[in-house]
C-alpha cells in the first residue's frame, strides 16, 4: 500500500482569489487558504489598502476595498517581503486608489525586474519614483486609475504582469484591451487560473485571438498558449461580485511528494488534487509517465509507482516551478535530460537554473547550464556525502533537494526553514516519507 499525503493548497490561486475579493463589493467567505509567508504578504498588502479580512477556523472572510474612503499624502506602506507574486499582482492595485503607495521588499526582491509591468500602468495614468535600482522595487507608485482603452505588455519576464493587469482590470474608467507584446511569453497556464477566478467573482472579460478575418472571440478556456500579437483581453468595467470560493490542492506543492513516489518501493498517493485542474504543474504527471514511472487515479487521489526512470527532453515554460523537482529527479535517472523554455528562472527567488546546476553537482552529477535551461547527466556513482547543501533562501530549491534522501544521499541544508514561504508543514509531512 502507498503511503497517503495530502497536497497543501494551492498558492496561485490563493493569491488571486484574495485580490478579487478584496475588489468585489461586499463580503466573500474563502476556504482553504493557503497559510503561507507569501499569502501573509498578500494579505497584510490588502489590508492596508483598505480590505477587510478575518481569518477563522480555515475560513477567510473578505470584506471588498471602498476605494474612495479618505485620501492622504503620506504614501501607504506595502511590504511584499519576498513575494514576487504578492509585488506583481498588487502593484496593478496601487493604481486603483488615491493615495501613493510605497511597495518594498527584502532579500532578491529589490533586484527582480517590475519595469514593463510599470511602463503600463505609466501609460494608464500613474507615475513611478524608483527608490533605488531603476524599474525595481522599492518604489512610490503615485496613483491615476486605468483610463482604459488598449495597453500592451510583454510576458517574457513574467506572466504575472498580465494576470495583475487583468485583475485590476474590471475597475478600469472605461474598456480596456490589454495585448500580449514581445518576442516570447510565459506560463500561460497561471493566466489562465487568473480568468478562471475573474469569472468566478463574476468579472466580465473576453478572450480574443487575431486570424486572417481580424479578432475572434474564444472561450477563455480554448487557448493553450499566449502567443504575442495574436492574444488579447477585452475587460469590462464591470468590477466583482462577492461569492464563495474554495481554493484546491497546489500542485507544485504536490510535485515533491508524486516524484517521491518514483523513488520508493510502495509509491506515494496523494490527496487533494484536481484531476481536471488547469494548474500549468499538473503536469506533472505525464513528465513522471514519460521519465517511467507509473501513475494511477482512483476516488482516493493520485498514486505514483517506482519505475526505471530515464531521461528526457522537456519543454517546461509552462510549468517552470516544477523545474526543481524534475531536475533532482533527472540526476537520479539513465540518461541525459534537457530542460528548456525556462529563461526566466533566473529571476526568482534565486537564480534557479544556476542554483540547480551548483547543487546537484555536489553529487557527482554533471549540469550543463543553457541559455534557456539545463543539462543533467546523471553520475556513475552518487556522492552520498556531499557538503551541505546551499538552499539560497529558495523554497522550491530546498524541498527539491530534500528527494536526494530518498536515494541515500546525507542531505544537510543551510537554510531549511524557508519553506515557510509556501509550504510551512513541508518538513513535518516529509518525516512520514522519509525512510
Amino acid at each position: 500500500m502507498p503511503l497517503t499525503i495530502s497536497a497543501p493548497s494551492s498558492k496561485s490561486l490563493s493569491h488571486r482569489a484574495l485580490i478579487a475579493a478584496s475588489l468585489a463589493r461586499g463580503e466573500s467567505c474563502l476556504s482553504r487558504v493557503l497559510d503561507s509567508q507569501d499569502l501573509q504578504r498578500t494579505m497584510d498588502c490588502l489590508q492596508t489598502l483598505g480590505a477587510g479580512i478575518n481569518e477563522k477556523q480555515g475560513d477567510v472572510k473578505v470584506t471588498g476595498i471602498d476605494w474612495f474612503a479618505g485620501k492622504r499624502d503620506d504614501p501607504l506602506e506595502l511590504d511584499v517581503g519576498e513575494s514576487g507574486t504578492t509585488c506583481r499582482l498588487i502593484t496593478p492595485l496601487c493604481a486603483l486608489g488615491r493615495t501613493p503607495c510605497r511597495v518594498f521588499g527584502r532579500g532578491r526582491m529589490h533586484s527582480r525586474p517590475l519595469d514593463e509591468l510599470a511602463e503600463a500602468l505609466i501609460q494608464q495614468g500613474s507615475s513611478f519614483e524608483w527608490l533605488g535600482r531603476e524599474g525595481c522595487p522599492p518604489f512610490v507608485l503615485k496613483p491615476g486609475g486605468l483610463r482604459g482603452g488598449e495597453v500592451e505588455i510583454s510576458l517574457e519576464q513574467s506572466s504575472q504582469y498580465l494576470s495583475g493587469l487583468l485583475l485590476a482590470a474590471p475597475l478600469a474608467a472605461r474598456e480596456l484591451i490589454i495585448r500580449v507584446g514581445g518576442s516570447k511569453s510565459v506560463s500561460w497556464p497561471y493566466v489562465a487560473l487568473t480568468l478562471e477566478v475573474m469569472d468566478h467573482f463574476g468579472a466580465e472579460f473576453e478572450v480574443e485571438v487575431r486570424d486572417q478575418g481580424g479578432w475572434t472571440t474564444v472561450p477563455r478556456t480554448g487557448i493553450r498558449e499566449l502567443r504575442p500579437g495574436r492574444v488579447r483581453f477585452r475587460v469590462q468595467p464591470s468590477g466583482y461580485r462577492p461569492g464563495e470560493y474554495s481554493v484546491e490542492g497546489d500542485w507544485s506543492n504536490a510535485s515533491y511528494f508524486l516524484a517521491a513516489g518514483a523513488l520508493l518501493a510502495d509509491g506515494i498517493k496523494v490527496r487533494n488534487l484536481n484531476p481536471d485542474s488547469i494548474q500549468g504543474d499538473s503536469r506533472i504527471q505525464g513528465i513522471l509517465k514519460q521519465m517511467g514511472a507509473r501513475i494511477q487515479w482512483d476516488e482516493k487521489g493520485l498514486s505514483v509507482y517506482p519505475g526505471q526512470l530515464q531521461g528526457t527532453e522537456l519543454d517546461m515554460g509552462s510549468c517552470p516551478d516544477l523545474v526543481p523537482t524534475v531536475a533532482v529527479l533527472a540526476s537520479l535517472a539513465r540518461g541525459e535530460t534537457r530542460i528548456s523554455n525556462v529563461a526566466h528562472l533566473r529571476l526568482k527567488e534565486s537564480d534557479r537554473l544556476q542554483a540547480l546546476a551548483a547543487q546537484i553537482t555536489k553529487t557527482g552529477s554533471k549540469v550543463r547550464l543553457l541559455e534557456d535551461g539545463l543539462l543533467i547527466s546523471p553520475a556513475n556513482g552518487l556522492n552520498r556525502e556531499p557538503e551541505e547543501f546551499e538552499t539560497y533562501g529558495d523554497h522550491r530549491i530546498a524541498m527539491s533537494l530534500s528527494l536526494y534522501g530518498l536515494a541515500g544521499v546525507l542531505v544537510r541544508l543551510d537554510d531549511p526553514g524557508c519553506v515557510a514561504k509556501s509550504f510551512p508543514g513541508f518538513w513535518q509531512e516529509w518525516e512520514k516519507v522519509k525512510p
